[in-house]
């Protein structure tokens, strides 16, 4: 690594992503975004640890060539992990391991010296950190530069995560609270949020009373970025800004660039051209959680006794379908295996429904595409997430009602007629999933609007690049 330690007119920026691909995706559009907002002024540089390197590299190829000389890679070492062989460092790629990593990332001991290191020796003009990396407002602090937080989420998620945190207690004898019970959220601006203590985030299930430091990071750094857009969520933007939550709040999103032109050369772009207009339902659940075997047979079955055509990204390595299966859906099916493009599947006219695991980059990616979605959350925030494409925004339907739980080992399988049943009656003329495109063909107007020229996001990435630039003179006076 060369040292950036000596005085220069560029805006130095170091952005340093969680080790996990949907983090490392964001961070990277935020990066280009930022280099465009202050095209010749801001020198944006990620840092990842090596094995990183590709998923940051990838996420520079959707913007195009250019995007390589616009945002430079920096690296440094992953923390050493008993356990865990070389070379795995994103829970994305490590399969029953991934908690070894999300433990060792939390873990100040084990990441703070490397990633403190970088930051000394590259002395950026400021820091751009993923909010579990709750030490870096440290260490810019001791610095004197500013610390800005990304956060992939939107402030609905994190509003209600922040009321989780005050409303949810342990049991007089510090055990978690039971499975059986519901939290009641008001003071929103919406009547009320419900949410079983199952689907709540695991670190909010057994909680020691103490302020998570992760919060009090927030209240130190110079201001936080979040990934939506302010006519998206404006009522919970305006909140957010009102109690304080942030010191300065900039929502940038949409920051990916569009999908290329429709002769993409993807089999299942060619394929979806096939298809009638809002015909297929995508289905994807992300590069992270787990699904098991028995859940994977049923949903395989529950698209095929569905009747509709379907494209299903499948990243389970060495799953097989059912016996027959493949032979019985014919064209109507298509499975993609591994990382599936799509933002690009999203744009195309066939989609009529993304069946989602509500992660928060999906969700805008649906939003901004327009497309209506059933939903089907797994881990940490998505089931929040949901309440907010389901009950706030209206623009898509649970698939199943039944026990449902961010651990792995309480969930239930959801049988294939549940799937069949939902995916049918989404897609059916007149049906809830109609009347959900309406509503998100009109939120994908105004994400277009945001980042055009004058949009909220595009004056918010500015007034960023403004403010760091403002920081940046004051610094030296």
């Amino acid at each position: 690594m060369v040292s950036s330690s000596e005085p220069s007119e560029k805006l130095r920026i170091l952005l340093m992503p969680f080790f996990v691909t949907s983090h490392i995706g964001p961070f990277t559009d935020l990066a280009v975004g930022l280099a465009v907002a202050g095209a010749g002024v801001v020198e944006p540089t990620i840092a990842v640890t090596p094995a990183n390197v590709a998923v940051v590299r990838s996420a520079l190829d959707r913007h195009g060539p250019a995007a390589c000389s616009l945002v430079k890679i920096a690296t440094y070492p992953f923390p050493l992990v008993d356990g865990l062989a070389p070379g795995v460092e994103n829970l994305s790629a490590a399969g029953i391991d991934a908690w070894r990593i999300d433990a060792a990332a939390v873990d100040e001991a084990l990441t703070r010296p490397a990633q403190e290191a970088l930051i000394r020796e590259r002395r950026p003009d400021a820091v751009v950190t993923d909010v579990h990396f709750f030490w870096n407002s440290a260490v810019a602090a001791e610095l004197g530069v500013p610390c800005v937080a990304f956060s992939g989420i939107g402030p609905f998620t994190a509003l209600t995560m922040g009321r989780l945190t005050d409303a949810v207690v342990t049991n007089g004898d510090g055990s978690e609270p039971e499975s059986s019970q519901e939290v009641v959220l008001r003071g929103f601006p919406w009547p009320e949020i419900r949410i079983p203590v199952t689907e709540m985030p695991e670190f909010l299930r057994c909680r020691s009373g103490e302020l998570n430091p992760c919060v009090e990071a927030l209240g130190r750094c110079f201001g936080q970025v979040m990934n939506t857009f302010f006519e998206l969520e404006r009522p919970f933007c305006e909140l957010l800004v009102r109690e304080g939550r942030a010191k300065r709040a900039y929502f940038v999103a949409p920051l990916y660039p569009p999908p290329p032109p429709a002769g993409v050369n993807e089999p299942c772009i060619r394929w979806l051209g096939s298809k009638p207009c809002c015909s297929v339902v995508y289905v994807c659940f992300g590069t992270y959680a787990a699904v098991s075997a028995d859940q994977l047979r049923e949903l395989a079955l529950g698209l095929e006794a569905s009747g509709k055509p379907f494209l299903w990204a499948v990243r389970a390595d060495g799953w097989v379908p059912p016996d027959g299966w493949e032979e019985r859906v014919g064209d109507r099916g298509m499975l993609v295996r591994g990382l599936a493009p799509q933002t690009a599947i999203l744009a195309q006219p066939a989609v009529g429904a993304f069946l989602t695991h509500c992660g928060a980059s999906s969700v805008l990616e649906a939003v901004t595409a327009g497309v209506p979605m059933l939903t089907w959350p797994l881990v940490f925030d998505q089931f929040i997430g949901e309440r907010l494409v389901t009950e706030v925004l209206g623009i898509g339907e649970r698939v199943w009602d039944g026990r449902r739980s961010t651990r792995y080992e309480e969930r239930e399988v959801v049988p294939a007629e549940a799937v069949a049943r939902a995916v049918a009656r989404f897609l059916e003329p007149g049906g809830a999933g109609e009347a959900g495109r309406g509503r998100a063909r009109e939120h994908a107007a105004k994400a277009h609007a945001a980042v055009a020229e004058g949009g909220s996001s595009y004056c918010d990435l500015r007034r960023l690049v403004d403010d760091l630039v403002e920081a940046k003179i004051r610094g030296r006076e």
